[in-house]
């Protein structure tokens, strides 16, 4: 492999230091100085050359810059983004600890590259890095006049570190190594001044006519839209959806006793921090959000972080997730749907969204739920025997006993050796597109001292058994002393706290679904709207929440309750305060006002 002369002085100073570490230690250290010169084939040189089970990595502080060209090339399955053929640049795998010390360092990367895949590792140590890339993989424009009669709307593109050009009366982005998105895509409207979703918008899919140029740098894009957004906005593009996922900065699978401690993320073509069947996880003091000095309105593409069949104990202290176009947290289990009953003992499953092909659902010694419609409720259980994959979409599962004999093809299997305990607090997360905190885990979960505030719901619970086939019920909740703020002012009607399973229609829509979930002592400062609709609960407390209805912005469903109970039970309302107008605190089903226990704090 040629390396240039910048590269071999950092290549000399790793092999002096390999070798004295490896002669004193049997654990073999790899310490690299920062160059302006790509430092890609340095790693991947130092990488090659590790014989020992465990490996520590020091950056001395600088910046470090890697490019995909000499990358290690790999197929990989990433759950919830596209799979395929990735550049590698840190791959990882099979060590018994990797440690690496960041030392403030700044890692920019560049183009489709996937930073980090750590894989069937025993212990992870990451700490005090910033990951971003040189050019982000968005369009950022403002808009300066619309015209909604003649169907087209002029913008000024931002003249930042974005790369664009009009090609054939369209926009081209990011153009990049040869790589540039067929269409503006998935766009969002943004208010300038906050760099947050702009007050009753939605995204929408972007395909412009045609686009021309017109004097000062201004752009003319013809496209009917069903609203015209405001002059003054920022409307940022991430391109068609098969494409804008492309890998996370920090993907980890198959791994245990994670820490990751004061680690930014500013930019990934995906998510930020995404962990598949992982054991025992701390992010620490960490964070997806702009730099200071960011002239982009976008961090990550997806979300800030997500955990997929993890186990053991999750918890996220002192993060700050900012600006990233999907959820903050999506800790969750996985659904796969009975394709066919094989024999007495055997079931072969599918894996229904594109996205979760591939995906390892479960192993040998695995317990696994039968869920039988149309109750959604986990059933019997099953030891995994076997498993037998046939393909990224169909796998074969055969349990040490026989199955049920009334399970059908149709019927969901539920992982339950794969879900975490989890734990969030003294976290921000904030101006950012989708849902604060999503959680689907029946096991403990303590979501404390935050500050969250969120475009659509706060809080999330929603179990899905169609589209993206997210499971599961939750089981014991407790929401207490939260900071909430501005929460729920997206175009499609949510609440501060949002309970809400989204099941096929072949599954009971009465049935109880969620249990046990507590949300007590939190301040909300509210523009009104809902701040808790719960369908389908068994056991929900609401106590000691101080409501004001003091944001300055429009009240965007005026007939909507404060609370809202549909088809639950056991749902306490207490000790509840809330300052300002609204008109009508608590509506209830007939089901729901059963059990229905109300002090008519809040009248």
């Amino acid at each position: 492999m040629y390396l240039t002369k910048l590269q071999k002085n950092a290549f000399l100073l790793f092999i002096f230091l390999y070798s004295f570490s490896a002669s004193v230690v049997s654990k073999q250290v790899i310490k690299l100085q920062p160059s302006s010169a790509d430092m890609t084939p340095v790693l991947r040189a130092a990488l090659e050359s590790v014989k020992d089970n465990e490996i520590k990595i020091i950056l001395e502080k600088g910046t470090y810059k890697f490019l995909p060209d000499y990358a290690v090339s790999r197929y990989t399955t990433v759950t919830n983004h596209g799979n395929g053929m990735k550049n590698v640049i840190f791959p990882l795998d099979n060590f018994k600890s990797v440690e690496i010390e960041g030392n403030g360092s700044d890692l920019i990367f560049h183009g489709q590259v996937a930073p980090f895949q750590l894989y069937n590792n025993k212990k992870i140590s990451i700490k005090d890095l910033t990951i971003d890339w040189d050019i982000p993989f968005t369009f950022l424009s403002e808009v300066v006049a619309v015209n909604a009669k003649e169907n087209w709307r002029d913008v000024k593109p931002s003249s930042g570190s974005h790369n664009w050009k009009l090609v054939k009366n369209q926009i081209k982005f990011p153009l990049v190594d040869g790589f540039t998105f067929s269409e503006l895509g998935s766009s969002m409207i943004w208010d300038k001044q906050h760099k947050r979703v702009y007050h009753n918008t939605n995204g929408f899919k972007s395909r412009p006519t045609k686009v021309e140029k017109r004097p000062n740098g201004v752009l003319r894009i013809y496209e009917e839209l069903k609203n015209m957004p405001p002059v003054g906005s920022l409307i940022s593009s991430k391109g068609d959806r098969d494409k804008h996922r492309h890998a996370p900065a920090f993907q980890v699978k198959n791994s245990s006793n994670v820490t990751i401690n004061n680690v930014k993320v500013h930019h990934a073509l995906g998510m930020g921090f995404l962990f598949e069947r992982t054991e025992n996880i701390k992010l620490l003091n960490s964070g997806v959000h702009l730099s200071d000095d960011s002239d982009r309105v976008i961090s990550t593409i997806a979300d800030a972080s997500h955990f997929a069949n993890c186990k053991g104990h999750v918890l996220i202290d002192n993060a700050r997730f900012e600006n990233m176009l999907d959820d903050g947290v999506n800790l969750r289990g996985t659904y796969v749907k009975v394709d066919k009953i094989v024999n007495a003992n055997t079931v072969r499953f599918e894996l229904v969204h594109y996205e979760q092909l591939g995906y390892e659902f479960a192993a040998k010694n695995d317990a696994v739920w039968f869920i039988k419609q149309p109750s959604p409720s986990r059933q019997e259980t099953g030891i995994v025997k076997n498993v037998r994959v046939l393909n990224e979409k169909f796998t074969e599962l055969t349990f040490k006993e026989n199955v049920p004999k009334d399970l059908k093809a149709g019927d969901i299997l539920e992982n339950q050796t794969w879900y975490p305990t989890f734990t969030i607090r003294n976290s921000t997360i904030m101006d950012h597109r989708a849902r604060n905190i999503v959680v689907k885990t029946p096991l403990k979960t303590v979501i404390e001292n935050n500050y969250l505030s969120s475009m659509m719901a706060t809080i999330l619970f929603r179990g899905e058994t169609f589209n993206w086939f997210e499971a599961g019920a939750v089981g014991d909740i407790l929401i207490q002393n939260n900071t909430i703020e501005y929460s729920s002012y997206s175009a499609h009607e949510q609440a501060v706290m949002y309970i809400t399973p989204k099941l096929g229609k072949t599954f009971d829509q009465s049935a109880s679904y969620d249990k046990n979930i507590r949300f007590i002592n939190n301040k909300i400062s509210s523009h009104g709207g809902r701040i808790v609709w719960a369908d389908r609960v068994d056991g929900l407390l609401i106590e000691g929440n101080e409501i004001t209805r003091d944001i300055d912005k429009a009240y965007l469903y005026p007939d909507a309750p404060v609370f809202d109970l549909v088809n639950s039970k056991n749902v306490t309302i207490k000790n509840n305060s809330y300052q300002g107008e609204y008109k009508q605190a608590i509506k209830a089903d007939k089901k729901s006002k059963k059990s229905l226990i109300n002090d008519h704090s809040i009248k």
